[in-house]
Parts: structure tokens; C-alpha cells; sequence
């Protein structure tokens, strides 16, 4: 990937997960964290919001698809950064 590339990905990638304060940046990464030691995603969230009971979700039952797609997103764009040698 040259410069432009990835700065058009860094781009969509801030439109697609929003703006996000740190304590919501701190509870993406754990339930990220969560669902790479292979929890589902209504585990994952459920251990987030126990350690980040400001932030917590509570998603209804037509939220998890949406959901667990933004966690996976979220997830493998956090791999792109790393391959990349980038931080958040």
C-alpha cells in the first residue's frame, strides 16, 4: 500500500467506527480483546460492561448481528493497524 492508500483507509475507517471517546476506545478493545480469545459477542460485551460499566451496552435482541459485524470490523482493522506498524 502506498501513502494515498492508507490514508484513504485510515480515512473510511474513522467514518465507518465514528468518533469515540477514550473510554469508549477502552471498551472497543476489550471487547475486541474478549472475542480473540474466542468468546461470542454477547460474552465479549457482556465482560466489557463489567469492566467498563460507564460505557456498557445494552443491546435488544436485534442489535447483536450489527453488533458482532462492528466488533469484527473494529477487530480486523485493529490487525491492519498493527501489520501497518500504527497505533490507535
Amino acid at each position: 500500500m502506498n501513502v494515498n492508500e492508507i490514508n484513504a483507509y485510515l480515512e473510511r475507517a474513522r467514518e465507518i467506527i465514528g468518533d469515540r471517546s477514550q473510554g469508549e476506545i477502552d471498551y472497543d478493545n476489550a471487547v475486541v480483546a474478549h472475542l480473540s480469545t474466542g468468546m461470542d459477542i454477547k460474552r465479549a460485551i457482556a465482560a466489557a460492561n463489567e469492566r467498563h460499566p460507564k460505557e456498557a451496552l445494552r443491546p435488544g435482541p436485534d442489535d447483536w448481528t450489527d453488533l458482532a459485524a462492528r466488533y469484527q470490523y473494529i477487530k480486523e482493522h485493529k490487525d491492519i493497524l498493527k501489520r501497518l506498524g500504527m497505533r490507535e
